[in-house]
């Protein structure tokens, strides 16, 4: 079969898609002829958006990059001409889609562009997975099939069977319309992530090697340690697909083995020519201390920087010794509010903020960058909540600090939340976390949360004596866009110091 391997993405959503990487491989394997359209690189699609990395480095969130390099390989055609070109050129006889809850929107409009000749689409990710039936029913039309779950094993089968003409219906998480009716297999298939073969990332162009990171574009590869999460964040979709695969008797949290970490950076090193490595893991230590010492003896040959993110309890200074002697270049933490009761009653994040400084400060000796992530517009949450979590920021020896807007995605606790609340409709789609909020409370408007999330490392960085200053530029006036224009110059040029 010819399949066209689809990836809406937005310009300046720099890190490469392991998953893209992997279909690739197996699909090929199996003698399918196969292309790629992705289209973080279309400037096009952005419509007014905020460009995630260059957002950032804008709101001062991290370090400022020369994006020349990014600039110079940008597609000057539009997206939708080039999406109908290699349609035409290619012929495909199937489109497989993989998208994020953000992108699914994007990546539908693409679609209808192809109009009623358009191929055979099947569509997956964690929003589908979640909500097979309303993202059949958006679609309008334009998804034919949605497969629930993880791909590896049903994305093969299911090219398979399409190619030979069986029935499809029996296919584990398929989700289609039979007589007129939706159509949602139960039953979900679990990938062995130690079976999986390594990706191949060479159907990708050579720019999407490419992250920036502690103020350079790094040649930076994703490599997966873990899938999955034994944690039970309320904002984050791990729990419940954990609880879709508890139902099927199977664990959603898996390791990989050492020895299948190891090939994957090879592979990466060797033949993608990385200069460094970002270890996927919704929470990287979640190691024994055997595993962290094997993990830790094997990667001291591999002699490149990586980035990683962890729960910041699971930190010790034995992790950190070992880690910077084999190449830490930045380590991230989800902080995600500052109130301890907020933060246990509706994150379900039991920590104490003694020990979130206590342990920041400790990594800090080291000499490693820290990143720490927060988040602003919380379902119940109001503006002095908010402050809560400036607060706790104050302080901290950490070079980047990113204030993101909360964003409800499907099949997250606070998604259910938000509904049962009335805060928003059951059918909106998410967008990003660099808009405005999508949640309706008069006790905490759109407005006022953005206004925070801009200023946050105004408020964060500079002495309070500022801080009247900083509120007129929470207002999304003309007259607080010149405040916060302003208060961000001089913020950068007095208060914020990089090594």
């Amino acid at each position: 079969m010819k399949i066209l391997l689809f990836y809406p993405n937005l310009y300046g959503m720099n890190l490469l898609p392991p998953v893209i990487g992997l279909f690739y491989r197996i699909l090929k394997n199996e003698g399918h002829n196969i292309r790629l359209f992705d289209t973080t690189m279309y400037p096009d699609l952005i419509e007014g958006k905020n460009i995630h990395d260059m957002a950032k480095a804008k709101n001062l969130n991290a370090r400022k990059f020369d994006d020349s390099l990014f600039e110079i390989n940008k597609k000057i055609s539009a997206a939708k001409d080039d999406f109908k070109k290699i349609i035409q050129d290619f012929r495909p006889d199937l489109i497989a889609m993989s998208s994020t809850e953000s992108m699914y929107m994007l990546g539908i409009n693409l679609l209808k562009q192809l109009g009623a000749n358009k191929p055979i689409v099947v569509a997956g990710g964690v929003f589908p997975t979640c909500n097979p039936e309303l993202a059949l029913q958006i679609s309008e039309g334009t998804v034919d099939y949605i497969l629930r779950g993880e791909g590896e094993d049903i994305l093969p089968l299911f090219c398979r069977r399409l190619k030979e003409g069986k029935d499809l219906s029996s296919i584990s998480g398929i989700c289609m319309i039979i007589d007129n009716n939706i159509y949602i297999s139960d039953k979900l298939t679990l990938t062995d992530i130690n079976k999986n073969p390594v990706p191949d990332y060479s159907i990708f162009d050579d720019i999407r090697f490419y992250k920036p990171m502690q103020g350079k574009a790094r040649r930076m590869l994703p490599i997966e340690t873990n899938r999955g999460c034994p944690y039970k964040c309320t904002f984050c979709n791990s729990p419940t697909q954990a609880q879709l695969y508890r139902q099927n008797s199977k664990s959603f949290f898996r390791k990989k083995f050492i020895n299948k970490i190891y090939e994957e950076i090879i592979y990466c090193k060797d033949v993608c020519k990385a200069d460094s490595f970002f270890f996927w893991a919704d929470t990287f230590l979640s190691m024994t201390n055997k595993e962290f010492d094997d993990f830790c003896e094997m990667y001291s040959e591999i002699k490149l920087p990586f980035w990683m993110q962890s729960r910041i309890e699971n930190i010790t200074k034995y992790h950190m010794e070992k880690l910077k002697k084999v190449g830490l270049l930045r380590i991230n933490f989800g902080l995600e509010h500052g109130d301890e009761k907020f933060r246990a009653k509706i994150l379900k994040k039991k920590m104490k903020n003694q020990m979130i400084v206590d342990k920041i400060n400790m990594v800090a000796k080291f000499g490693i960058p820290i990143g720490v992530n927060n988040i602003i517009g919380f379902p119940t949450e109001t503006r002095q909540l908010a402050f809560k979590t400036i607060e706790l920021n104050l302080g901290l020896p950490v070079e980047g600090i990113n204030a993101y807007t909360f964003i409800p995605f499907h099949g997250t606790y606070l998604r259910k939340l938000s509904e049962d609340l009335g805060l928003i409709d059951k059918t909106t789609l998410t967008s990003s976390v660099s808009g405005l909020s999508p949640l309706n409370m008069s006790y905490f408007p759109k407005d006022e949360i953005e206004g925070i999330r801009r200023c946050f490392v105004l408020y964060v960085k500079m002495p309070k004596k500022y801080w009247p200053a900083i509120e007129k530029a929470e207002k999304l006036t003309s007259e607080g866009n010149k405040i916060w224009t302003d208060l961000k110059s001089e913020c950068f040029e007095k208060f914020i110091k990089y090594d």
